[in-house]
């Protein structure tokens, strides 16, 4: 009698759902509070291409995209002035080679004279200084073309550093002067920058893990893939009551330079349910997961993390997710 009595209890007690092997049992654990920030691809520094000389742009040899190397041809100016003086810097160095074959003639035969005793010391010496003077003004000469030459070749704008042309302010025809800017360039090196409110200033160091979505600003879903990055730089000044950061990221080469991102952040740790991200499923924009059981709930789904999703509605404490 008591035997049956206590088979009786048994069976009045409520039935309790446990998970079996890929089923989930739902508990709210820890996580990274993720705070999504907009972050703009930058060079870590960008460098200009400068005229040296002044002139006329003859030739662009770049345009706004191009990537170049360091020592690259940009542009080449050429100035008018330069050649007419170059010529009549030639003209010049041929009348000094002159005058300098006619002083050395004369220096060998005074030195004959004075050597048989027909010439006088004061004659030698002044044939010597003739053939100094005319030596000197022919290197003054030679050395005021090389200036010319070297200007002239200066007229070449090359690239400072390895990069991508980002503008080039001037264009075929245009005139400038030493010092301008022909061209702009980004160096290889990119970053993602990041601004964050002031609040946030104690929570985010160097060496941080960041999340980085989908390219551009679209919504990330279930099957988007998310980048990891490391902030390198947290600037030790606040503008705007915004605390400013660089981070690493791989591959941004791919980006433009000034294209925005969503990034994400941790700020703190809160509470959430996680379930696989492959136990939730779809249909005309609404989530679903189906509980040990057979029934189907609706869900709203939060951030991701690795394998996992978090719930933001629809579970309780010890639901048993199915996993496929």
């Amino acid at each position: 009698m008591r035997f049956s009595v206590l088979l009786a209890a048994v069976a009045l007690l409520p039935t309790v759902a446990t998970a079996t092997a890929g089923d989930a049992v739902v508990h709210k654990q820890m996580i990274d509070d993720q705070k999504a920030v907009i972050g703009t691809i930058e060079s870590v520094r960008s460098v200009e291409a400068r005229a040296r000389i002044s002139g006329t742009i003859g030739s662009l040899l770049v345009k706004e995209g191009d990537q170049v190397k360091t020592g690259d041809k940009i542009a080449v100016i050429g100035d008018v002035k330069l050649a007419i003086r170059g010529r009549g810097l030639e003209a010049q160095q041929q009348a000094a080679l002159s005058a300098y074959e006619k002083a050395k003639l004369d220096y060998g035969r005074a030195e004959e004279l004075r050597r048989t005793g027909y010439g006088t010391q004061a004659k030698l010496d002044e044939a010597r200084s003739a053939l100094e003077i005319a030596q000197n003004n022919l290197q003054a000469a030679g050395a005021g073309r090389q200036e010319i030459q070297q200007q002239s070749a200066e007229g070449t704008v090359t690239a400072p550093n390895a990069g991508r042309i980002l503008k080039i302010p001037v264009a075929v025809g245009s005139v400038v002067m030493p010092g301008e800017t022909i061209a702009t360039l980004s160096q290889e090196d990119y970053i993602l920058r990041v601004q964050l409110p002031e609040r946030h200033a104690k929570s985010i160091r160097a060496g941080d893990a960041i999340q980085l979505g989908g390219r551009g600003l679209q919504e990330e879903g279930l099957s988007t893939k998310m980048q990891t990055g490391t902030v390198r730089l947290v600037y030790p000044e606040i503008k705007d009551g915004r605390v400013i950061a660089d981070i690493s990221v791989p591959n941004l080469g791919d980006y433009f330079v000034g294209e925005r991102t969503r990034v994400y952040i941790s700020t703190g740790k809160r509470p959430a349910y996680l379930v696989p991200s492959a136990a939730i499923t779809k249909r005309s924009g609404v989530a679903f997961v189906r509980l040990k059981g057979g029934s189907e709930i609706v869900v709203q789904p939060g951030q991701h993390i690795d394998d996992q999703t978090e719930i933001l509605a629809g579970l309780n404490e010890n639901d048993v997710v199915v996993t496929p």
